[in-house]
């Protein structure tokens, strides 16, 4: 009897062959049979306007001036945000504008400084 690896996203031992794949039949994932699958919880990946990907700590910068709701004057483009924080959700930025204060952004209105 063939020793089939367990299953890489739930553990479940008893996985089979089909094909070049291994899959398992409690989760239903399917992985090839030829490489060593090695499983990344990485979470999820933010990119900025260009499509450079995100870290926290990162420096932004603002490609459009964006109106605030309840602020006298807009963030004006070319703006310089340091220090930035990834969160999950629609605004995918927490960071603190010098001048402004604390603010939630979308990852598609900056680019990487």
């Amino acid at each position: 009897m063939s020793t089939s690896p367990s299953c890489p996203k739930c553990q479940y031992e008893y996985t089979y062959e089909e094909g070049s794949e291994f899959v398992c039949p409690d989760c239903g994932h399917r992985w090839s049979a030829v490489a060593p699958v090695a499983v990344a919880e990485e979470g999820f990946v933010v990119r900025d306007a260009n499509g450079n990907v995100l870290a926290d700590g990162d420096s932004v910068v603002m490609i459009k001036e964006l109106k605030v709701k309840g602020a006298p004057t807009p963030l004006k483009a070319g703006t310089k945000v340091k220090n930035i924080r990834l969160v999950d959700g629609d605004h995918n930025i927490d960071c603190k504008i010098d001048g402004f204060g604390a603010m939630a952004l979308k990852s598609e209105f900056v680019r990487k400084a």
